[in-house]
């Protein structure tokens, strides 16, 4: 099938690449089928999330352990249950403003993926944990 994306143009992808969420990504409902998408220039360490229902809808993702080693999020016995009990991915949404050095990801609200099962929610963490946490390190211990 195709799909267009506004980084990436028109692509071709297949049925079994797209990741369903289970649990929408808070505040984009009506998106609830998602494909990753790999730009080799840039760290495999980050992912766009590409909408195949919506263009225009889409996130860049990254590696946790790009922001912490010790991010180790404890999911839920509900949410185990809606994806799975395989391993899982874990993805921290980031919000990249004008000035990339000032980037921040979110670590309360992680994008969970069960690959085996291409199943994903975004899940709200029970830990004291932030949303707007610095991408880049300013000489400072943050985690």
């Amino acid at each position: 099938m195709k799909i267009k994306t506004r980084d990436f143009g028109e692509m071709e992808i297949s049925e079994s690449e797209i990741v369903t969420f289970c649990q929408p990504i808070f505040g984009f409902e009506s998106s609830s089928r998602y494909i990753f998408l790999h730009d080799d220039e840039i760290s495999e360490q980050f992912v766009w999330l590409q909408s195949v229902e919506e263009e225009d809808v889409r996130f860049i993702l990254v590696d946790p352990a790009t922001v912490s080693e010790h991010y180790r999020p404890r999911l839920s016995p509900e949410v185990m249950q809606m994806l799975g009990e395989e391993e899982y991915m874990c993805w921290l949404v980031t919000v990249i403003p004008e000035d990339f050095r000032d980037s921040t990801v979110n670590l309360k609200s992680p994008i969970v993926v069960n690959p085996a099962r291409m199943l994903a929610a975004q899940v709200i963490l029970e830990e004291d944990l932030p949303i707007r946490f610095p991408l880049f390190h300013t000489g400072k211990e943050n985690d």
